[in-house]
């Protein structure tokens, strides 16, 4: 499967096309005025919702944080069965909760590595909304 690569310097041609008209009109009343600043910064703001996407899509969880969370979670689980070695029912119980707690975490983690792929996903809701529609 190929996967586009999209950078900051590619700007959506229908965006900047509807950008350049709205800012080409020329208002003849206050009225106008307000309806061409609203449609300006309309505009913007799905220039820039796109742009914090593409920030975001790039970003992801670096080894250092897998491997820290992976040690601290050792040494808590270790710390665990030291402080409840004498009783043994406890400690497994403490152990199996906090194993849980960390599987929970680490889900969680690899779930928003990526965070516009998969089932847990950001939808471009806002995009959508100023997106032209084709006839």
């Amino acid at each position: 499967m190929e996967r586009h690569q999209v950078t900051l310097r590619m700007t959506p041609a229908s965006l900047v096309e509807a950008l350049r008209r709205a800012l080409a009109l020329k208002p003849a009343n206050e009225g106008q005025v307000t309806a061409q600043r609203e449609l300006v910064t309309s505009l913007e703001s799905a220039l820039e919702a796109r742009r914090q996407r593409i920030v975001i899509s790039q970003a992801g969880v670096n080894w250092v944080k897998w491997t820290g969370l992976l040690v601290q979670a050792a040494c808590t689980l270790v710390a665990i069965a030291m402080i409840h070695s004498d009783n043994r029912p406890t400690a497994l119980l403490a152990l199996w909760l906090f194993a849980t707690g960390v599987a929970i975490c680490l889900l969680l983690i690899a779930s928003h590595n990526r965070p516009f792929t998969g089932q847990i996903s950001v939808r471009p809701e806002a995009l959508r909304q100023v997106m032209p529609v084709e006839r």
